[in-house]
């Protein structure tokens, strides 16, 4: 279930390592293609176009695999019966004998007044494109405007969150609102801002003092104003108030403040830690047979690190979960012991916008053009087809030579939409709904 960076690369290797006829696999997924998710900031600055990062699950899965348009919704661990939402909003079921979760995550989100009605995320394809729409009409709006209230609320954006999503979700946009200024002689490029912050102390800690530092610099030379320890206390819908007691005037606030398991999970009625699964080293589910949890969701214990540690919510960890737990699969149908997960960590890659960018491949410090072409090669190798990979790098050649555009497509143009309307979070079912659903869908035949 879930055809993120886990699910899939687990579907791919199943693929691969089974035999004909050993097997059955079927694919839950209400989407039938894998986001690539660290390129999405890049979708809405209009760099890469949202198919380019949407790759098909019908190009990248053989036709072993049956692919299921919907998300379990619930599960029924003893008739081992996963209860499915299709598309069609239809509740079905799916019987198994072996139960892959890789549901993924959905943001994180905290009792902030205004939060959830007037903030929006950067967690879909649909945001992505949302968002950038969404940007590029408060620049028409400002323009058009005779109000010197209104325009300066609608040039001023903040991105709550200092991690790889909100950093570069920062970056990438107002290199955007940068170029397209030039095309609105009536505006003041002088009163765009914009502000990225973050309760942490530091920016990016991940990457180490020095290149963390080198990161905060670049930001801040391109005139992005960056304020650590401050996060949000109010947001309402033409103003955002800091818990420093700042109010700015903005109409535009952007949540990538971190991620939160996804409430299928807390469906299960089993043990979690921070609301993640609880699972072994080989990636299983104690106390439920044949369930297995992988990913964002799942708490995979860290076995690189020890002391109780669990394996951070990325796609790094996730691929290659993927690939250890479909291992893991074959193993337990050809009878032989499970092998536990452990990662070696192949560094971290920050893609700025433009010649902007730090790396840290195999824990050496890169930063400018070198890290550059490290983040954009690591990123056209973990795509997963071909026409992928020509897609991305054509549409960075195109950009390179010819500049951004600055066209709204008109998505939800009349439609405020706020931070649970792109994530279905209402979707799931409680266990009692899932055992009554479970005995009239099998009732039925």
């Amino acid at each position: 279930m879930g055809a993120g960076f886990a699910g899939v690369e687990c579907v791919r290797r199943l693929e691969r390592k089974l035999v004909p006829g050993e097997a059955e696999i079927a694919l839950v997924t209400p989407f039938a293609y894998q986001l690539y998710l660290p390129l999405l900031p890049q979708v809405a600055a209009g760099v890469l176009s949202p198919q380019s990062v949407a790759v098909s699950l019908r190009r990248s899965a053989k036709h072993r695999t049956r692919i299921v348009p919907g998300g379990v919704v619930g599960v029924d661990t003893k008739a081992k019966i996963a209860v499915v939402r299709k598309i069609t909003d239809e509740l079905d079921y799916e019987r198994y004998d072996h139960l892959v979760l890789a549901p993924g995550s959905i943001t994180r989100t905290f009792d902030i007044p205004g939060l959830v009605e007037h903030a929006r995320g950067m967690k879909t394809l649909a945001e992505a494109a949302y968002i950038r729409d969404h940007v590029i009409a408060q620049l028409d709006l400002a323009d058009a405007s005779q109000d010197p209230a209104e325009r300066e609320s609608r040039l001023q954006f903040v991105v709550v969150g200092g991690g790889y999503a909100g950093t570069e979700t920062a970056a990438c946009l107002q290199r955007l609102t940068t170029a397209a200024v030039k095309r609105y002689p009536r505006l003041d490029p002088r009163l765009i801002r914009w502000h990225l912050i973050d309760i942490a102390p530091k920016l990016m800690p991940e990457l180490g003092e020095r290149l963390g530092q080198k990161a905060l610099e670049i930001l801040r030379d391109r005139g992005i104003e960056v304020s650590l320890g401050v996060s949000i206390a109010e947001a309402g819908p033409d103003k955002v108030t800091f818990t420093d007691g700042r109010v700015l005037p903005c109409r535009t606030l952007i949540w990538t403040a971190g991620v939160a398991a996804s409430p299928l999970i807390g469906t299960l009625g089993a043990e979690t830690v921070k609301g993640r699964l609880v699972v072994t080293p080989e990636m299983s589910v104690p106390g439920l047979d044949g369930v297995f949890a992988l990913g964002d969701s799942a708490a995979v214990p860290d076995l690189s690190k020890g002391d109780s540690a669990i394996c951070p919510p990325t796609a790094q960890h996730a691929h290659r979960q993927g690939k250890a737990l479909a291992d893991n699969l074959i193993r337990k149908l050809r009878g032989q012991p499970l092998q536990p997960y452990v990662h070696k960590d192949l560094g971290l890659v920050v893609d700025l916008g433009g010649s902007d960018a730090v790396s840290k491949p195999l824990g050496v410090e890169l930063r400018g053009l070198p890290a550059q072409a490290v983040a954009r090669g690591y990123h056209l190798m973990a795509l997963r087809t071909n026409v992928a990979k020509t897609r991305v790098l054509t549409n960075w050649t195109l950009n390179a030579a010819a500049g951004d555009d600055f066209v709204r497509i008109g998505f939800l143009a009349r439609k405020p939409a706020t931070l649970r309307d792109f994530e279905y979070t209402d979707a799931y079912l409680s266990p009692e709904q899932v055992r009554e659903h479970t005995e009239s869908l099998v009732a039925k035949g």
